[in-house]
């Protein structure tokens, strides 16, 4: 029996995914999708163990603020983030330091 399956992640970006059904989207162009999907499709990421980065939607983490979406990036777990609504994920893939260049 197998006990483990290879990933090609070198980090995880954890989405709130309480926090994004709240705010019906509020990324992108439009303001209407998900943190998560908006900063995988400006990361060109596929969902899948064998992207170089993974971000995940994860249940509720119990933070809970009006108008953004919590995140956690693993590579530094002790500071989570409260991304507002409608910030541009550019600038957020900067902040964290995984903005392809």
């Amino acid at each position: 029996m197998k006990d483990h399956v290879r990933a090609d992640w070198t980090g995880a970006i954890l989405v709130c995914g309480k926090c994004s059904k709240k705010l019906g989207g509020g990324f992108g162009p439009k303001g209407r999708t998900p943190l998560g999907k908006a900063l995988r499709q400006l990361l060109g990421l596929k969902r899948s163990r064998k992207a170089g980065l993974g971000v995940v939607e994860v249940g509720c983490l119990k933070v809970c603020p009006k108008g953004a979406v919590t995140l956690v990036d693993t590579g530094a777990p002790t500071r989570w983030h409260l991304v507002p609504a409608g910030m541009p994920v550019e600038q957020l893939a900067r902040d964290l330091g995984i903005a392809q260049t």
